[in-house]
């Protein structure tokens, strides 16, 4: 069983997003609209696991099966949805940075609920370190236990994206994507 382990803000994830970035965009460029750094490691300060979480954004859904085509000449695997309409997700080649690899067209939520999450929390340090702190607490009160971690971090998650207009219904599909990334 994999520990649970949430280390402080690393100054190097940007640059290990950028460099994976700068992997995947030539072979979706000329269809995908850009690829963004989601996740806590994209929040300047906060404290996360050192997994780098990337979305690619088609304009469209019309645009995906063609990107999925393109990511698996890279080596990555196509894994589906899982459980999250509106984002592919897919299982990272070998030799590479830790992370997480999402498609998602520009008017999915599984998009724009990270985004929404991600840009609040960049604007907001003092809520950014209480949602650290948080997680870090979670991890030593559940190093073993990653289901209980992700359902510590729900309700914090939930008030943010309230605060911000999402509808409970919307809000539900930020907490399926964090049971997901597990």
């Amino acid at each position: 069983m994999k520990k649970v382990v949430v280390v402080d803000y690393d100054p190097a994830w940007p640059a290990v997003f950028d460099r994976l970035r700068d992997q995947v965009w030539p072979v979706v460029q000329d269809i995908a609209i850009s690829i963004e750094h989601i996740g806590s490691t994209s929040v300047p300060g906060l404290a996360s696991k050192s997994i780098i979480d990337l979305s690619i954004v088609t304009p469209s859904d019309a645009e995906v099966p063609l990107t999925i085509e393109r990511l698996v000449t890279l080596g990555y695997i196509h894994r589906g949805n899982l459980g999250i309409e509106g984002r592919e997700a897919f299982k990272q080649p070998d030799g590479l940075p830790r992370h997480h690899l999402y498609l998602c067209p520009q008017s999915s939520l599984g998009l724009k609920n990270p985004l929404a999450l991600r840009d609040y929390l960049r604007t907001h340090p003092d809520i950014a370190q209480a949602y650290g702190d948080l997680k870090k607490q979670l991890a030593d009160q559940f190093p073993h236990d990653i289901d209980s971690y992700v359902e510590g971090k729900t309700d914090f998650i939930m008030g943010i994206l309230r605060q911000q207009g999402f509808s409970q219904e919307q809000c539900a599909v930020i907490d399926q994507v964090n049971r997901i990334q597990k």
